[in-house]
């Protein structure tokens, strides 16, 4: 059967969401439902699908991206005639009902977790009421869960050509909001992305646009999320770039972590597609953004040591700067290099810049990942005049907890999520933004969750600058002494200073944020370990 689909269709849709990357190389034999609770979600949700689309005889059933909360899936959503049921984790008896009743015409109302009514024409994904789907808003993952990552029917290049019209104007635009960069691997990361788009607008030579998005830190699944679910949105955003900057559609490169076959898949599928909606506007030999793949580690996530991937260097060490890529990158040429994050905030910035307050310090909205101790993680979208408090509900979280690392794998300890989500907010607090909130009880122990990101940066750091690269050893050598009895606080914070200051990456500088941010908020607890005790009761101690 024709599973496409189009607007214009009206026939009954089956939705199945399909994401989270590469499956074990080594598959579990299948014996039945209960094997799809310990099965990989890519497998899990290519089950599902296959079973949706055996049973279908009219029904359209589409492949789709993540929702983001990964606790309903693999998801499938039944609509018909402006009304969608939301069914979890079905089985697959329970597939071939809902796909049945498809046909006939229902969406399974009388046991679906929510049903939502809607706009027959909606291209975003209706969200219920309440669950996790309601936290937050959904401008820019609006199409994940809902559009086909794959199907060209559905591709717009509208920013794209908005820029093409009057780039000078689109770049004014983006000055005028004040949009910000949103992730490490962002040149522009907390800072004006028309800053950097200017300067390669300016610079002399073929200016090149990168998309980073190789994120090895599973905790961050935000990029991952966004692009593999609406990677044409991305898309858009990018060619947009190009077209204020001057850059040709096959001068975009997408960069992504090479374990993420699916989404290099689908996101090479979505690049024609775009390319194709340009239609009389792109020159008849107008070339496809680039798909690629790096390697699978944290430092190749830096957007200079992005660079040096991409321009096939076996030893990844981060660039001196300035120049910064905005004057020279990839190969010497004036490179914008962004994140999928900030790409889709691109785009939904010239489509609607009345959504966006100016007057904001950081306008927008910011994905997160909340993850943890928590029964699965989940990826929302929040305003950035909201507070990190209201992501709690996304999630299965302890009844009490602890503390929470924002930031990602070199973010801040806080013992409260009553921080607005902004750049300026987060960066006084001495958190990071890197979009993710990890959420701990009370059995995690401070100074040992501290002591593995230290012992992570003194393995994984690039070498290149001092600071970081022994800054890091000594670190952590520091944070061992306490479990012996001696807590020295005034020289590690003297390194820990050190290290901020100096350190050429941001490695070096957010690893020295988590120890420091440890000994601020939980003094009392770091103290207790040099006297023999661990509060929590996850370490061995010997102090005196």
């Amino acid at each position: 059967m024709n599973n496409t689909y189009d607007s214009r269709d009206e026939r009954p849709i089956v939705r199945v969401t399909v994401g989270r990357g590469r499956p074990p190389s080594v598959a579990r034999e299948p014996a039945g439902d209960d094997a799809d609770e310990t099965a990989h979600p890519l497998e899990r949700g290519r089950k599902t699908l296959q079973t949706a689309r055996t049973a279908a005889e009219r029904v359209a059933v589409l492949e789709v991206g993540s929702t983001g909360a990964r606790a309903l899936e693999p998801l499938v959503l039944v609509t018909t005639e402006g009304r969608t049921a939301y069914h979890p984790q079905p089985s697959s008896e329970r597939v071939q009902t809902l796909v049945d009743r498809a046909e006939a015409g229902t969406v399974g109302a009388d046991d679906a977790a929510w049903v939502v009514e809607h706009d027959p024409d909606t291209e975003t994904l209706p969200t219920p009421a309440d669950g996790p789907l309601a936290i937050g808003t959904r401008r820019v993952l609006g199409g994940c869960g809902w559009t086909d990552p794959e199907e060209s029917a559905g591709a717009t290049a509208d920013a794209t050509a908005l820029a093409r019209d009057d780039p000078a104007a689109a770049l004014e635009r983006l000055s005028e909001i004040g949009l910000l960069g949103r992730g490490r691997g962002d040149a522009s990361q907390d800072t004006a992305l028309a800053e950097s788009v200017a300067t390669v607008r300016e610079a002399a030579g073929d200016p090149v646009v990168v998309v980073n998005a190789n994120e090895s830190d599973r905790r961050n699944e935000t990029d991952r999320t966004l692009l593999g679910g609406s990677p044409a949105a991305v898309l858009d955003g990018a060619l947009a770039i190009a077209e204020i900057v001057g850059a040709d559609p096959g001068d975009i490169v997408v960069y992504t972590n090479e374990d993420d076959d699916l989404v290099r898949h689908r996101t090479r599928s979505a690049a024609v597609a775009v390319t194709d909606a340009l239609g009389e506007d792109a020159a008849d030999d107008a070339e496809s953004p680039q798909v690629v793949a790096g390697p699978d580690e944290y430092i190749a996530g830096e957007f200079t040591m992005a660079l040096e991937a991409l321009e096939g260097n076996d030893r990844l060490e981060a660039r001196l700067r300035p120049p910064g890529p905005a004057r020279h990158g990839l190969y010497g040429r004036p490179t914008i290099v962004q994140t999928p994050r900030t790409l889709a905030q691109v785009r939904a910035a010239l489509l609607e810049p009345g959504a966006f307050d100016a007057a904001d310090a950081d306008p927008g909205t910011r994905l997160v990942t909340v993850t943890g101790d928590v029964g699965t993680p989940a990826t929302v979208e929040v305003p950035t005049g909201s507070l990190l408090s209201a992501v709690r509900d996304a999630v299965d979280a302890p009844d009490q907890i602890k503390m929470a690392c924002i930031g990602g794998q070199f973010g801040g300890f806080t013992r409260s999520l009553d921080h607005t989500a902004t750049a300026s907010a987060l960066r006084n607090a001495d958190l990071g933004t890197e979009g993710v909130v990890e959420l701990f009880d009370r059995d995690r122990c401070v100074l040992a969750t501290a002591g593995e990101r230290i012992r992570f940066a003194s393995e994984e750091n690039c070498g290149r600058c001092f600071p970081g690269r022994e800054g890091s050893k000594q670190l952590l050598g520091l944070l061992r002494e306490i479990y012996d009895g001696t807590y020295d606080d005034d020289m590690v914070r003297e390194l820990i200073r050190t290290m901020d200051s100096s350190s050429l990456c941001d490695v070096g500088r957010s690893a020295a944020r988590s120890v420091e941010t440890a000994l601020d908020r939980f003094e009392t607890e770091i103290e207790a370990h040099a006297a023999g005790r661990c509060p929590s009761g996850a370490c061995e101690v010997s102090g005196s």
